[in-house]
């Protein structure tokens, strides 16, 4: 029993729990204030604030971080192969699905 309860504590990591925990509250006010458009048209831009601040201090992380910057060239390119196949990719899956959902319907409407 003593091993199960180690296993499990490593495997709940107590930051992770703050997380969720902030999460689902966030989601409580949410539900709660639904109506209330005041709220929302503060929340929107304060939202988008919040992004702008998160991605700069990433940003000062990396640039930070001298092993990163050293093979920025390689991540780099690494990224830009990755992201081209993503992309490829995402656009074979949609051209199937297009053709298997939506290319009957047309021919049905005709």
């Amino acid at each position: 029993m003593y091993i199960f309860y180690i296993f499990m504590h490593s495997l709940i990591n107590v930051k992770m729990v703050e997380v969720l925990i902030i999460m689902f509250a966030g989601i409580g006010f949410g539900y709660l204030f639904r109506n209330r458009h005041d709220v929302i048209k503060f929340a929107e831009p304060l939202l988008n604030y919040s992004i702008y601040l998160l991605l700069f201090l990433i940003g000062i992380a990396v640039g930070l971080n001298e092993m990163v910057v050293s093979k920025l060239d390689t991540i780099g390119i690494q990224a830009f192969v990755i992201t081209i196949f993503a992309i490829l990719g995402s656009c074979i899956a949609s051209y199937f699905c297009y053709k298997l959902f939506f290319k009957k319907k047309e021919q049905d409407e005709r």
